[in-house]
């Protein structure tokens, strides 16, 4: 999945139902995007408006209605809400009904979708092992039969995934920080991280943690797929396009300012005392769509292969229509 770039639509998952998202999924593949991601949150970032469709059963029903788009999750967490083995069943099952179709992505989590639970939320440590655990785990079981696993966190005994494909479902890893991204270079399939911040932790941290656990594992780099999540906000109302944004208020929220609310009444509430400027911040807002490839072109110049595109606004067939008119043209000539 690494040699080509591919160009991706992010279903959001936490503005639009299942049917409607589904839908747009369908749009998506029609307008001739590569990809369709979608986030496995139990809680949506705020609560007016917001949705949280579980993202396995609506990977099979959106693959059940399309032929040839890559279908994944950016990202899932297999190491609280779900045990590891239940999504290796899960995935393996996907992978034999879609071949070639179907990505994992795991990340290690979010307290606002596992402290609702009763999970005691742990540390980064912590949760850091427990995806490393759950990935290996994973792996394991689709791999080997009858997988007896001893790990700190998760055992099994005798387990057996049965219906599995040939050819293991590719693993990628959700990271925005150094010790996940190496982790990605060392043992993963893809690699995913988000766009809209300074360009410094891109160059300066994660494609170079990336490529020393890709070193330490003895790859390379096209070993590993890397997918940037775009967030971008197009549209030919200079208006329109930046009060878009401001749906998506939490995600210009600091890690401080999100730090222990679990509760999407209250991540709403710190999102909406927000000026729209901030909000915005975290977009790229223009009606201009070579300003839309220039800015895609700063993160393929990084070494993302795998660019796929978040839109804030109610109207996606809208923002479909016209980013596979305006903007993918330009970007499939710009990449041959």
């Amino acid at each position: 999945m690494t040699g080509q770039v591919r160009f991706g639509y992010k279903a959001s998952a936490e503005q639009f139902g299942p049917a409607q998202l589904a839908d747009y999924a369908v749009l998506a593949e029609q307008a001739g995007f590569d990809s369709v991601f979608i986030s496995d949150h139990f809680q949506p970032w705020r609560h007016d408006g917001g949705h949280s469709p579980a993202a396995i059963p609506w990977l099979g029903a959106v693959g059940a209605r399309t032929e040839r788009i890559i279908l994944g999750t950016s990202v899932l967490t297999p190491s609280f809400r779900y045990h590891p083995a239940v999504v290796a069943q899960a995935f393996g099952t996907l992978g034999v009904m879609f071949p070639g179709r179907i990505v994992l992505g795991v990340g290690s989590g979010e307290s606002l979708n596992e402290v609702p639970l009763g999970i005691e939320w742990p540390d980064m440590k912590e949760r850091f092992a427990r995806l490393k655990e759950s990935v290996q785990l994973i792996q394991q079981l689709w791999g080997e039969d009858r997988v007896t696993f001893e790990g700190t966190y998760f055992r099994t005994e005798n387990a057996t995934v049965y219906d599995r494909p040939e050819t293991p479902v590719p693993i990628y890893i959700g990271a925005s920080g150094p010790a996940a991204t190496r982790l990605a270079g060392r043992m993963a399939d893809g690699f995913i991280t988000t766009s809209g911040k300074p360009r410094t932790l891109y160059a300066d941290t994660l494609v170079p943690a990336l490529a020393e656990g890709l070193d330490k594992a003895g790859r390379v780099a096209g070993d590993v797929d890397t997918l940037m999540e775009m967030k971008v906000s197009f549209d030919d109302d200079p208006d329109r396009a930046l009060a878009d944004t401001r749906f998506w208020g939490a995600l210009a929220l600091t890690p401080e300012e999100k730090t222990g609310v679990e509760d999407p009444i209250e991540m709403q509430r710190l999102a909406d005392a927000l000026p729209i400027e901030r909000v915005a911040s975290r977009w790229i807002v223009s009606t201009d769509p070579e300003e839309h490839v220039r800015r895609a072109q700063e993160y393929l110049a990084l070494g993302f292969r795998h660019l796929v595109f978040h839109a804030p606004g109610p109207d996606q067939p809208r923002f479909l229509e016209l980013y596979a008119t305006e903007v993918l043209p330009r970007l499939r000539a710009l990449v041959g």
